[in-house]
């Protein structure tokens, strides 16, 4: 089994889980990749380097006492995100205005930006892209005044698409309460935009 195995270090359980799970690991870049990196850096860059890192970390997934392969996967992942952030972006990010959160929940000023472009992007009229740079300032600043594990479980599991499990295990918090956060949440973002003209869809339903 890959996952016994990637528990005794084998890197080569570690090539095959990482291609299984490449798809959904790009997702997680291509969402939570800072819009200043836009240009500099691509999702795959990302993904190599990630990839890297976790043949050098392997047993850390066993030492950590990851349940699932994934999970660990996305730290590495965000991890890796965290190191590009510094290369490239140095100084911006001891800008307190433009500040990026490295702190548990990860990414919490980024996380809310990159829900609003990604909503804002459903939008597509001429009437709409007019004012969709409006729009979506309004929702990161609604966002951004979310709970923080409530965002980041909203993030996690409507724009990652990540089970309720494994949302669960990467905050550190029980099923049941992950899933408790996530209807809140989602009745939030959705009285979050039922405000701006334009921008609710059935995205937001929570079968979604």
């Amino acid at each position: 089994m890959l996952e016994q195995r990637l528990r005794l270090g084998d890197k080569a359980a570690l090539a095959a889980v990482f291609a299984i799970h490449r798809d959904r690991l790009w997702r997680i870049v291509k969402f939570r990749m800072d819009s200043r990196l836009l240009g500099r850096v691509e999702p795959e860059d990302v993904l190599q380097e990630a990839y890297l890192a976790s043949a050098q970390r392997i047993e850390h997934y066993a030492r950590d006492g990851f349940a699932s392969p994934f999970v660990w996967l996305r730290v590495v992942v965000q991890q890796t995100l965290i190191d590009v952030y510094r290369r490239h972006l140095g100084a911006q990010m001891r800008d307190a205005g433009r500040d990026v959160s490295l702190a548990a929940p990860a990414f919490s000023q980024t996380t809310s930006e990159s829900m609003a472009v990604f909503l804002a992007a459903s939008m597509t009229s001429p009437s709409q892209a007019a004012v969709r740079s409006e729009a979506a300032e309004i929702v990161r600043q609604a966002v951004e005044s979310m709970d923080p594990i409530d965002r980041e479980i909203l993030a996690m599991r409507h724009f990652e698409e990540l089970t309720n499990g494994e949302a669960a295990e990467a905050l550190g918090i029980r099923a049941q309460a992950a899933s408790i956060r996530y209807i809140r949440a989602l009745r939030r973002l959705k009285s979050i935009l039922s405000s701006v003209p334009g921008m609710l869809d059935d995205r937001t339903d929570a079968g979604s």
